[in-house]
């Protein structure tokens, strides 16, 4: 055992996992090879949104994260109204009995400091500050780990979002743009290191670039409405998306290119089912990807990509196939610059199909370029997520000898 622990550290993972999300599933199972690969004494189980899902992929005991089963779903009626309120009430014990149980507690990637989708003050920011909070009571550290961040402007979520990330032990983040915004919001951050995504610490297949005619285009779509900012005209954002990416789709299968919708949730289907209506091409075929490892398959094949969900891009920029954003965010922007890619970039809310076929060709005429580029930066952020892995067993699991933490776990399949 490499940390010399007598009595198995107890390690808890929290959040949004297992609940039809591909990135924080993704995130997870980064943390998981990293638990397994350098403290495999560890006995690891969650708090999360899809237990069923968490305990039979993951093979680890899995509890559902909320007492109330409609959390997520909008409650009208006195009784539901009544019932969601008793469960937060519920909820507050339970998290705080699930945490004092455990030696450390990590919630892994995901952007749960940041309201960049709609998201009340309630659901999961409230949810998050019960957990640090009652790491904070218990003394059991509590770690935020290469999360991201936005600043939030809703007073209530702000409050939640801003405390949850003081009483945490330890902070990391996926990029500056997240720790600047921590900082904006009053938190101390002057030891919060970023490093990249978690994703980037999963292993990947070799990829080589297209010979012959145009190949295929995957192009990751969303349900998107905008930001938390955006609901008094979530509908006319939807809709000029829908459009401008259908159009976009329709262009490339009318020029004979092989299409491959991609989702990165599971509400996305509704919109994969609506542009492969309205084109009505067979070139235009859904991908069924239920991991990021199947997204990079994909993305692999691909001779470029075009997407819109955070881990649709980074599972193509890591296989090194060039990539074009739909961004709805400024995590999207910040991702494509740390890989090189900063001038492709389209905006989601004001999609615009044939500046967005330019963009595209563009992108493909500097396809050899691209590739050499993003190998080096996926290098980069490999090494990087090594200096990740070290700096947080040097806070949570302090008994541990500072020897050899070559985190191969970074370059071979998690079990």
């Amino acid at each position: 055992m490499k940390s010399g622990h007598e009595i198995p550290v107890r390690v808890g993972v929290f959040g949004l996992l297992g609940s039809g999300n591909l990135g924080n599933d993704g995130s997870l199972e980064a943390v998981l090879g990293y638990l397994r690969a350098e403290h495999p004494e560890a006995v690891v189980d969650a708090l999360c949104g899809g237990p069923e899902t968490v305990a039979t992929r993951y093979r680890i005991p899995a509890t559902r994260l909320h007492w109330y089963r409609g959390e997520y779903r909008t409650a009208s009626r006195a009784g539901s109204i009544a019932a969601k309120g008793f469960g937060k009430l519920v909820d507050a014990f339970r998290t705080a009995a699930w945490v004092r149980r455990h030696d450390v507690v990590i919630v892994p990637g995901m952007g749960v400091l940041e309201a960049t989708l709609p998201l009340r003050p309630w659901g999961f920011p409230y949810s998050l500050f019960l957990l640090c909070a009652s790491g904070r009571l218990f003394g059991t550290p509590v770690a935020l780990v290469g999360v991201g961040a936005a600043e939030i402007h809703d007073r209530p979520t702000r409050a939640l979002v801003r405390w949850s990330a003081r009483l945490a032990k330890y902070r990391s983040y996926r990029d500056d743009l997240s720790r600047d915004a921590m900082r904006a919001m009053g938190v101390d951050t002057a030891r919060d290191e970023v490093y990249p995504d978690l994703a980037f610490a999963l292993p990947t297949m070799p990829t080589s670039a297209p010979s012959g005619p145009p190949g295929p285009v995957c192009v990751g779509v969303m349900d998107f409405h905008g930001g938390n900012d955006d609901r008094a005209r979530a509908e006319e954002i939807h809709r000029r998306y829908l459009d401008g990416t259908t159009r976009f789709v329709r262009a490339l299968a009318e020029e004979g290119r092989p299409v491959r919708l991609l989702t990165g949730d599971e509400v996305d289907a509704q919109v994969v089912d609506a542009i492969i209506d309205a084109v009505d091409s067979p070139l235009v075929t859904a991908a069924d990807a239920s991991s990021l490892a199947d997204l990079m398959k994909e993305t692999a094949a691909a001779d470029a990509v075009v997407a819109t969900r955070y881990h649709n891009l980074v599972c193509a920029l890591k296989v090194g196939t060039p990539t074009l954003a739909l961004s709805y965010a400024a995590k999207s922007d910040a991702l494509m610059t740390q890989m090189g890619l900063a001038a492709y970039c389209h905006p989601a809310r004001e999609v615009d199909a044939e500046r967005l076929l330019e963009q595209f060709r563009a992108l493909e005429q500097r396809s050899a370029e691209l590739r050499r580029t993003l190998a080096e930066r996926n290098l980069a952020a490999t090494r990087r997520l090594e200096h990740q892995f070290t700096a947080l067993t040097t806070a949570l699991f302090p008994a541990v000898p500072d020897t050899d933490h070559t985190h191969t776990h970074a370059m071979r399949e998690t079990p």
